[in-house]
């Protein structure tokens, strides 16, 4: 058996109620036992000498006793949507790896949960087989890794891009108690104790989780990420953490832009990871490759056979433009004046990347402006290019000035 953990909501005194058919109804009387007793996370402690952690994040099997029949495979999917599935491997790099739930792997979560109701023993059984259904897929994709790695998500709870997806993961059980309180069957006075009690336990469980995570990842990373005021961002851990020797100039110009967290994760991360060869790869042609030289043709040939990767339907790259010839081209070159720590020329290569006026990007690196957030990439080029559009005596001065800025910042094709 192996080590695993099941981690679920606490309980608390409005639960009796919740739970009681003739004070709420049977609809919610079943929903809200549903919440208090099913597994918010599987946490699967060193799976394999690869790996170091497993965590497989899951929402209200709500329709639980449907979803174990094969009829209902479609609900199934549509309920793994919102499943997630972090790893952090034996070199401390966090994955989001939910791209690759199976059919199978999904059929495994819903029996696990369907058996943990009751003291059934197939139930080690079913963690063996989903421990090993999780690391079967993984093995075959080794030299697939590096795609996975996770860029966009946070470690805080209710930030934006969170790890802890709230809106998914429970929405069955919201929405019936708002239809109870739209029918009178639970009064206002009632309906804020429990909307109460659901967010202080979902802060808990979030805390709690985000704590097993932070355990497994390396604390001397961690901290300079912490240091740099860029929050929790795992990309921009997972950036830092890619090559140690650069960690420092890395964190220092994430500690001088924060604001441009996302991009960096979002940009400089692939390059890293198409970069560094794993265990198991036998493709090594740019061993010896000069990284502080300039692109020559056949460095960009070798760059585009590394990127040769299975296509997907994620549509920000797209969006931000990420796989444009410029944008490859100036994150090239913004990498290595990064690493080379030489501040000019990555304020330089920003500017560039984003089509705008160094003056831009040199001002935002002075200011900080801590109301400009960490928006995503496509809407910074937006950003920066309105900021471009101003005199320095226009931008602007307080939060409302900034956040109806961000409002603005909308693509004209989006428009």
């Amino acid at each position: 058996m192996k080590d695993v953990e099941f981690l679920a909501v606490d309980g608390v005194p409005i639960d009796e109620e919740l739970q009681d058919a003739g004070t709420v109804g049977p609809e919610l009387a079943y929903l809200a036992r549903s919440y208090r007793h099913s597994p918010r996370a599987l946490v699967f402690r060193n799976p394999s000498s690869d790996w170091r952690l497993f965590v497989v994040l899951l929402p209200l099997a709500s329709r639980l006793s449907l979803m174990t029949n094969p009829i209902f495979a479609q609900l199934t999917r549509a309920w793994g949507l919102n499943v997630r599935f972090v790893g952090v491997d034996r070199d401390q790099l966090v994955y989001d790896f939910r791209a690759l739930l199976s059919d199978r792997t999904l059929k495994l979560l819903v029996d696990l949960l369907a058996r943990s109701e009751g003291a059934d023993e197939t139930l080690d059984l079913l963690f063996d087989s989903l421990a090993d259904e999780m690391l079967t897929v993984l093995d075959r994709r080794r030299g697939d890794w590096g795609r996975h790695l996770d860029r966009e998500h946070r470690l805080e709870p209710c930030a934006p891009a969170s790890l802890f997806d709230r809106a998914g993961r429970c929405p069955d059980f919201l929405a019936q108690l708002r239809a109870a309180l739209r029918d009178e069957i639970i009064d206002v006075g009632f309906y804020g104790r429990a909307l109460r009690s659901i967010d202080l336990r979902e802060d808990a469980i979030d805390a709690r989780i985000a704590a097993i995570v932070e355990s497994s990842l390396d604390p001397v990373t961690v901290a300079k990420l912490a240091r740099s005021g860029a929050g929790k961002h795992l990309g921009c851990y997972n950036w830092l953490r890619l090559d140690p020797r650069h960690a420092a100039p890395r964190a220092h110009v994430l500690a001088r832009l924060p604001a441009f967290a996302t991009f960096f994760a979002e940009t400089l991360v692939p390059l890293d990871a198409w970069a560094t060869p794993r265990d198991g790869d036998e493709d090594d042609d740019d061993a010896g490759f000069d990284a502080e030289a300039l692109d020559t043709q056949a460095d960009a040939t070798r760059r585009r056979a590394q990127r040769r990767r299975a296509p997907t339907f994620d549509l920000r790259p797209l969006a931000a433009r990420q796989d444009s010839a410029h944008s490859l081209r100036w994150g090239g070159v913004l990498k290595r004046a990064i690493d080379a720590g030489q501040d000019r020329a990555v304020i330089e290569a920003i500017a560039q990347r984003f089509a705008v006026d160094d003056n831009v990007v040199r001002r935002v690196w002075r200011d900080k402006p801590a109301a400009l957030g960490q928006p995503p990439t496509w809407q910074l080029a937006q950003i920066l290019r309105r900021l471009g559009e101003r005199s320095e005596r226009d931008w602007p001065a307080d939060a409302a000035a900034w956040e109806s800025l961000i409002a603005s910042a909308v693509p004209i094709e989006a428009a």
